[in-house]
Order: structure tokens, then C-alpha cells, then sequence
């Protein structure tokens, strides 16, 4: 490549030449020179051209025939299951187990979203450490555009700000798997361990969100509130009321999310032409919609009952969940043995909090 930048520059120059003696000459360039100054052009357009290609060659990076690094990462992930030693490519160890590859991680959180819709429509951040997100308290400021003057200063609006602090809260998903799947050679015993450790993270994370606990919050942090009148009785009204606490602008992707009990008490609620109001319909998300929007039941909300937040509604967007993909794995193969059955317990690092109060609002029933 050296030989071809300087073949390069020494065309140059000749096309300087012939350019400069025209000049010299105050004359145009003679059918000769046109000829040879486009012989040079061209010469120099192919240098450029090839070296350009061996420039994209050498910063290519080989690829693998397709599927052989997941097919890779699959086995080495088996073997960890099973017990056998690679040592040509070993699983890399962390501080609580066994730092999984990266594509099963993935399968893992992928099945996560599949199992958790809420998980799925929260904002989600990977990162390590704290992540500090900042806001603007709406209840407090007014940001407005007004008219202006010419030579007249405008007055400033101070805007009120905040930020909440996303942390890492170390959580275990434990599950069981028989002995007799793992020592069977032919079973895809990966899929069986994504699918398991999916469910319990989703199930874990799931009811932090919307519960909280005594590290996460959640959505235990909304500030928009309707009361019910009654301890154990929901009305119409109270759930339009709850709707339009949320403003239009937050409604597009707005849901409903409450226990499946909830959902059946509200089946058999009826508007002022005694219509119900919650409709069976088989496009919708979930397959019910209540005010035109879907419905979702979570086994982690409360049923109705004094006190309790019954049902949350708004643009699920408004929670923030920082979960990191790096999961570690650690096989108990002792603890169960007497089961026939090795424990996988994996390790995540998550934390979830309100980062948009305007997007979502609570039911909650009134004490008796």
C-alpha cells in the first residue's frame, strides 16, 4: 500500500506540471496535454479504488459460518449444565457462579419480555453502577410561550428539577431441573434452563414492579391517586376518574393492570345504557379492552380489598428498570441429589422506579 500512495503522489505532481506550464504560458491545455492529464486521472482514480478495497479488507472481520458462534456458546452453556470440562473453552467465572455467553444471557431476558409485558413496556437501561436520571417537576414548574417584546427582557422561568437513582439490588432466580433431562444427551437441556430461569426472573421482576418491596419500588411511587368510596366495591365512575388522571397525551399507549379477580369483578360493571364496560376482544394485547384501552392481569396485584392498590393505569413507559445482562449462573449439584435433580440459581442485578409520574395513575380502595 506504501508503493500505491506513492505512485499516487507522483501523478499528482505530474498533473501539477502540466497544469503550471499552461499557466506560465497563458494558454490552454493542448490536445497532448488533455490526453495525458486524463490518462493520469484515470491512473490515480484506479489507485484510489484499489486502496480503498485493501483498506476495507483489512479492517473486515471474518466471519463464521452462520449459527456456529450461538451453536458454541449453546454447547459450552450444556456443559456447564452437565458437568463436563472444556477446557478448551471454559466458561468464565464470577464472583456468585458462572459468567454465562452473552447469546444465552440474551435468551434469557428475550423469553423475560415474552413472559412480563409490564417488564416489556417500562423503559429499560443496561447499565452497571448507579444511573441518576434526571426530571422536571411538572406539579411545580410552568413551562409557557408567551409573546415578545422588542428590547424588553422576557422573565426566566426556573425550572424545578430532580432526578431519581437507579442502584443495583443483587436478586437470585432459583429453579430445579431432573437429572434424568440433564444426563440425557439428545434433550436440549438450554432450552429447558432459558425457559425455567425466564419465568422466575419475569416473576420476580414483575411483581417488584408493580408491588415493591423493601429495596425496589416500583410503581409503589405513583402520586396520581383515585380513592374508592367503598372498601370492596369499584364503580364506573371511579374508573373513568382514574383514566383522566392520566393526560391525553400519555393515552396512546396507555394499559390497565390489575388481578385477574379485579378483572372479573369489573366484567359485571355496566355504563348508563347498560352496556358492560370491560369488552371481550380478540384483537386487543391481552384480549379484553376496558375505556378502549387493553387489559392485563398480573397475579402480583392485590384483589380488592381495604387499603389495597387494586389496579394501575397509564403509559407503563413512565417506570424505569435498569437490569444487567450479565447473569451469573451457579449449579448445585449436591443439594438435591437425593432428588434426582440439580438447583440453577442465577444472579441479576436490577432496581425499578417511577421516572414519569404524569404517564401513570392508581386505584386504591378505601379503608373500611
Amino acid at each position: 500500500m506504501k508503493a500505491l500512495k506513492e505512485r499516487r503522489n507522483e501523478l499528482h505532481e505530474q498533473m501539477g506540471s502540466i497544469l503550471n506550464l499552461a499557466k506560465e504560458e497563458a494558454r490552454a491545455l493542448t490536445d497532448e496535454e488533455k490526453t495525458q492529464f486524463a490518462s493520469i486521472e484515470a491512473e490515480i482514480a484506479n489507485i484510489d479504488d484499489t486502496i480503498e478495497r485493501m483498506e476495507k479488507y483489512a479492517n473486515a472481520t471474518p466471519m463464521h459460518p452462520e449459527g456456529e458462534p450461538e451453536d458454541k456458546d449453546v454447547k459450552a452453556f450444556a456443559n456447564l449444565v452437565r458437568g463436563i470440562i472444556n477446557k478448551d473453552e471454559p466458561i468464565q467465572k464470577d464472583t456468585n457462579g458462572a459468567l454465562i455467553p452473552k447469546t444465552i444471557a440474551n435468551k434469557i431476558i428475550d423469553k423475560v419480555y415474552d413472559y412480563s409485558p409490564i417488564f416489556q413496556m417500562a423503559e429499560k437501561y443496561n447499565v452497571k453502577g448507579t444511573l441518576s436520571i434526571p426530571y422536571v417537576d411538572e406539579a411545580t414548574t410552568t413551562l409557557a410561550m408567551n409573546y415578545a417584546t422588542e428590547f424588553v427582557t422576557p422573565d426566566a422561568t426556573t425550572l424545578k428539577t430532580g432526578s431519581i437513582d437507579l442502584t443495583g439490588f443483587l436478586a437470585e432466580a432459583f429453579t430445579k431441573v431432573s437429572k434424568s433431562l440433564v444426563n440425557n444427551s439428545d434433550f436440549d437441556i438450554v432450552s429447558v434452563v432459558v425457559d425455567k430461569m425466564a419465568k422466575a426472573i419475569a416473576v420476580f421482576i414483575e411483581k417488584e414492579i408493580v408491588v415493591g418491596g423493601t429495596k425496589i419500588t416500583g410503581l409503589k411511587d405513583v402520586k396520581k391517586t383515585v380513592t374508592t368510596a367503598k372498601a370492596t366495591v369499584l364503580t364506573a365512575d371511579e374508573l373513568i376518574d382514574l383514566q383522566e388522571e392520566v393526560p391525553d397525551v400519555h393515552q396512546a399507549e396507555a394499559v390497565w393492570i390489575m388481578n385477574k379477580e379485579t378483572r372479573k369483578a369489573i366484567r359485571k360493571l355496566k355504563d348508563g345504557q347498560n352496556n358492560y364496560l370491560l369488552e371481550r376482544d380478540f384483537t386487543a394485547k391481552w384480549g379484553y379492552t376496558l375505556l378502549g384501552k387493553p387489559v392485563y392481569t398480573t397475579d402480583s396485584m392485590d384483589t380488592i380489598a381495604a387499603g389495597k392498590t387494586v389496579i394501575y393505569y397509564g403509559d407503563m413507559s413512565g417506570v424505569a428498570v435498569k437490569l444487567s445482562e450479565d447473569i451469573n449462573i451457579e449449579i448445585l449439584r449436591e443439594r438435591f441429589a437425593e432428588q434426582h435433580a440439580l438447583g440453577v440459581v442465577g444472579f441479576v442485578e436490577l432496581d425499578a422506579k417511577v421516572q414519569d409520574a404524569s404517564k401513570i395513575a392508581k386505584l386504591v380502595c378505601a379503608n373500611a
